[in-house]
């Protein structure tokens, strides 16, 4: 099993909105579709694959345990209850959305129900999200790396987070990047721009191509049937190593999501 390259992402997106982005997006050529529990929309996403008519086996779908899910005794359950609203017998990969704040669930229970649940065929692969190097480790503990696919972090070129992606390659664990254009900012950056121009291509494009070309998924969300057209062609891009080294010098340590009460100390 691995991580596709370029899926549909759905936060922030609720009722009809998320039913019609998720259609569009498969109408569109689209198979991986990313959710979460605390999004509120998976029962949504859920109607408009079925809608689809596509056919299970085609599609690529990761949701993510909530936080006030984490403990052994409510994890798998509360998993059994995102596959009744998405209306799948398993989804193909299952995070653990944030660390438990304050450790007061510890990693290595977590991660242990998340891998019995992935044992119980409720899930496909298993990863993490928002972790650190110092989470990373104690995961990597618990459930050893190779049961890793993923750590789905904030990545875009203001924040290229080197030290958690040093890290995961190290241990083969692959990085899913989310915000990849930085909720829209980095598409005005006039090196992102003058890229575009040079490729005859969109900002968004570029952004996502670079984060391919470095190896990570990327789960750029849209409401928009033509804008989620265009993140498709990003897959064809080729960006040179010129291209790479220009967007590489742009990282300002620049983070965009980081909830009080919520986020880790972070690298």
């Amino acid at each position: 099993m691995s991580i596709p390259a370029l899926g549909i992402g759905t936060f922030r997106l609720q009722g009809e909105v998320v039913i019609d982005s998720v259609r569009n997006g498969l109408e569109a050529g689209y198979r991986v579709i990313d959710t979460a529990q605390i999004y509120g929309n998976e029962a949504e996403v859920g109607a408009a694959i079925a809608a689809s008519g596509v056919p299970r086996a085609e599609l690529f779908i990761t949701t993510k345990i909530w936080i006030e899910n984490l403990s052994k005794d409510k994890l798998i359950p509360s998993l059994r209850e995102s596959l009744a609203k998405l209306r799948t017998d398993y989804v193909d990969l299952t995070l653990i959305h944030w660390p438990s704040p304050g450790g007061e669930v510890p990693v290595a229970e977590y991660m242990a129900a998340l891998a019995e649940a992935r044992a119980l065929g409720l899930t496909r692969q298993m990863g993490v999200s928002n972790f650190t190097v110092d989470l990373m480790r104690q995961a990597i503990d618990a459930v050893g790396a190779e049961a890793i696919a993923t750590n789905q972090v904030e990545l875009h070129p203001y924040l290229q987070n080197r030290k958690v992606v040093e890290f995961a390659r190290q241990h083969g664990i692959h990085i899913t990047s989310y915000m990849t254009l930085a909720y829209g900012k980095v598409l005005g950056d006039p090196v992102i721009r003058q890229i575009a121009a040079r490729h005859h291509a969109t900002p968004a494009q570029v952004a996502l191509a670079w984060a391919m070309k470095l190896g990570y998924a990327v789960i750029p969300s849209s409401t928009k049937r033509a804008n989620l057209d265009s993140n498709l062609k990003a897959r064809d891009l080729k960006l040179s190593d010129d291209d790479m080294a220009q967007i590489a010098a742009l990282d300002r340590g620049e983070r965009l999501t980081s909830p009080a009460g919520l986020a880790p100390v972070w690298d």
